[in-house]
Order: C-alpha cells, then sequence, then structure tokens
C-alpha cells in the first residue's frame, strides 16, 4: 500500500470525527450546569462560557469534514469518473477547499458574534441549506445508481455516509432554531434575576435540542462505521 497522502487524508477524517463527537459530549455536560436552578448566576455564566468554547470545536469539524471527505473520494485508487471524465481535477478540489475555507470563516464570526450581524448569518444558513440539498441529491443518487460516478465497487455504504452527513448539518441547523429563546432568557437571568418563567425558558430551549443532539451523535457514529466497515463494497484483493 505505500505510505502516501491517503493515509494523512484518513487520519485528518478520523481526527475530525473524534474531535467533533468529544467536543459534543463536552457542549453537552457543560450545558447540564447552565440550566442548573441552584447555581448562581455568575457560576452558570462562566458554564455557558466554556460551553460556547467547547461548541466551537463541533462547528468547525462539521465543516471540515466536508473537503476532506471530498478528498478522500478523489484519492480514492477505485476511481471516480463519469463517462471517462475525471470528476476530481485539481482545480475542483481547489474550489472546494477555497469553498470551505469561506464557510469555515462565516462558522468563526457567526459563532463568536452569537448571530448579531445578520449578513453573516444569512450567508451561514444558505450556505448550510445549498450543502443539505447538495449532499442529499449525492447520497440519493449514490444509493440508487448502479455504478454511481463510474466507480463499481458498489459504494451504497457511501452514499449512506453522506447522507447522515446531511442529517447532522440539519439536526444542527434545528438546534439553531431551537435555541432562539436562550439568549433573551439568559440575558434576563443575568440582569434581573431567576424567575420560574426564566428558568422553564431555558430549561425547554436547551432541553428542546436534545433530540437534534442525539440524531448528531447517532449520524456522526454510523457515518463513521460505514467508512471504516465498508458494508456491501467490492474492493478486491
Amino acid at each position: 500500500m505505500g505510505s502516501h497522502p491517503h493515509g494523512w487524508w484518513i487520519l485528518l477524517h478520523l481526527v475530525l470525527f473524534v474531535f467533533w463527537l468529544g467536543g459534543d459530549l463536552g457542549v453537552y455536560y457543560s450545558s447540564r450546569f447552565v440550566i442548573n436552578p441552584d447555581l448562581t448566576p455568575p457560576a452558570r455564566a462562566t458554564a455557558l462560557a466554556i460551553m460556547s468554547g467547547l461548541d466551537l470545536g463541533p462547528k468547525i469539524c462539521l465543516v471540515l469534514f466536508l473537503p476532506s471527505g471530498i478528498t478522500l473520494m478523489a484519492l480514492d485508487p477505485h476511481g471516480a469518473s463519469l463517462f471517462g471524465i475525471d470528476l476530481f481535477p485539481w482545480w475542483l478540489m481547489v474550489g472546494v477547499w477555497l469553498f470551505a475555507a469561506i464557510w469555515l470563516a462565516l462558522t468563526v464570526i457567526q459563532h463568536r458574534t452569537h448571530g448579531s450581524r445578520t449578513v453573516v448569518y444569512r450567508a451561514d444558513l444558505a450556505i448550510r441549506c445549498a450543502v443539505i440539498i447538495a449532499m442529499a441529491a449525492a447520497g440519493i443518487y449514490t444509493l440508487l445508481a448502479s455504478e454511481p460516478f463510474g466507480v463499481t465497487t458498489n459504494p451504497k455504504w457511501l452514499g449512506g455516509k453522506i447522507l447522515l452527513y446531511t442529517i447532522a448539518i440539519a439536526a444542527g441547523l434545528g438546534i439553531r432554531m431551537t435555541l432562539r429563546p436562550f439568549g433573551p432568557a439568559f440575558g434576563t437571568l443575568m440582569s434581573t434575576g431567576s424567575t420560574a418563567q426564566v428558568e422553564r425558558t431555558l430549561r425547554g430551549s436547551v432541553d428542546g435540542c436534545l433530540p437534534y443532539v442525539w440524531a448528531i451523535w447517532g449520524s456522526v457514529l454510523t457515518a463513521a462505521a460505514l467508512g471504516v466497515f465498508k458494508p456491501g463494497a467490492h474492493l478486491g484483493g
């Protein structure tokens, strides 16, 4: 097999998986302190700062999963061409990484400004919706076509992995929408103190994210398993 760039890209993909899931677990754990009414507001603010800091890691990993995954497809020795046309020329790969760099910049700005910059928020949202549509189409095509993109190894596992990535992005948008009441309620907590309504809003918005969190965890774990085991693939000797 040899040493080669393919192995380093696989390592990067695995590192992204580890930091994504590990960071998400840290976010979940720290969120329990944020919504704990027995803690003082300053203690809860500290927990929120920790949660926010940890949350940037999974957001970065989600974005970089796309270009690293496409790079792995381009380097795959089993080929990726359609009608004799190379689907991953060097200029396309450069474009993919430039796109990812722009998306990553928007993601970091969006995170640090908490969505207060409308232009950044809308651009990031538009990119995520576009990626969801494109990835869903690519995943369904890969599952249904007999030789998707000219690949003859039965890469149904890859179609499943692409769809799971799509689910993770969509679940992230679900979390974003569900957390909308959280900011104003936490601001009220810090300025005027706790009330029953504030606590209900905080807990409701955080706990309301749990189905989306579980969807992300399940998607990421299953996608990793598909990438490792490649069920049904005919890879030869």
